[in-house]
């Protein structure tokens, strides 16, 4: 039995349902709303590497090392992007958030905050992770800027971590949240989603 066992979180017009072959299209689609592939510091496949993408993320499945979601609209079924647990450690009983994209449309809405409630939701209050974790590239501020929207805090920064899909070298910004931390996180996030946009 796997840390992470397959599940669908839903909540706010949003569903998170585990990635699948059938969300190809979806995928290509919403990575299209902005070419998304073309910013060098995102994860986000090029149409022609998008199954290549979901295959991969099926074997991470497998390894236990990975699970990730489409994020769809509950109305239309409609995939918004794409987000994942990975680098799970059972014994820790920790797990980070990441490989986290959406449609253009969607950046700076409420889908991310919906997300990340429903996955620190599910890791701390079912899982009963001690630490959720976060990493982004140093130089995507805007990620950098929605992990500590979140309430995570800043653990320091790996130097020379990880290859760019440019071939350059990227710092990595490190991120986390202890389950103590939780409660506060959630009140806040509840209550930005109450705010009038």
């Amino acid at each position: 039995m796997s840390f992470v066992e397959p599940v669908i979180l839903e909540q706010r017009g949003l569903r998170l349902v585990p990635l699948a072959l059938e969300h190809e299209q979806g995928l290509r689609a919403a990575a299209a709303d902005g070419e998304l592939w073309n910013l060098r510091i995102t994860s986000v496949p090029e149409p022609e590497q998008t199954r290549d993408y979901i295959v991969s993320a099926l074997a991470q499945r497998e390894a236990g090392q990975r699970f990730a979601f489409a994020v769809t609209d509950t109305a239309t079924g409609t995939v918004l992007g794409c987000t994942s647990y990975h680098d799970i450690l059972p014994a820790v009983k920790r797990v980070e958030i990441g490989w986290t994209w959406y449609a253009k449309r969607c950046q700076r809405t409420h889908v991310n905050t919906v997300s990340k409630l429903l996955m620190m939701s599910h890791a701390f209050d079912t899982l009963g992770c001690h630490v959720v974790g976060w990493r982004t590239d140093n130089f995507n501020f805007v990620s950098q800027q929605a992990i500590e929207r979140l309430g995570a805090k800043k653990d320091g920064v790996i130097r020379g971590h990880a290859l760019r899909r440019d071939g350059t070298i990227r710092d990595t910004v490190m991120y986390s949240m202890r389950a103590g931390e939780w409660p506060e996180a959630r009140a806040q996030l509840l209550y930005l989603l109450e705010k009038p946009r």
